[in-house]
């Protein structure tokens, strides 16, 4: 346990940055998720419109997380070519 009152004020920052982090870690791993699973149905034009809504959800999610240091901007960066990458290949 900390021994001074700084440490105890690290561990309390610590533990709101990771619960602040997992967050956007399990909103991005969610979404990534049910996009892959929505893509290898049958698309049609309704299909298509959720398909792209999600896929700016993620964008989101990753861009602000991005901005607020959880994810390094060529993850994201990595990640959104990839989701974008597989939906032009899908139509």
């Amino acid at each position: 346990m900390a021994n001074n009152k700084s440490a105890r004020k690290r561990i309390i920052t610590n533990n709101r940055n990771r619960l602040n982090n997992r967050y956007y870690k399990t909103s991005v791993r969610t979404l990534t998720k049910l996009f892959l699973k929505n893509l290898e149905k049958e698309q049609t034009l309704e299909s298509k419109k959720n398909l792209q809504m999600i896929l700016n959800s993620i964008y989101s999610f990753l861009d602000k997380g991005t901005k607020k240091n959880v994810f390094h901007r060529n993850t994201a960066a990595r990640q959104k070519a990839r989701l974008a990458s597989k939906l032009s290949t899908s139509n």
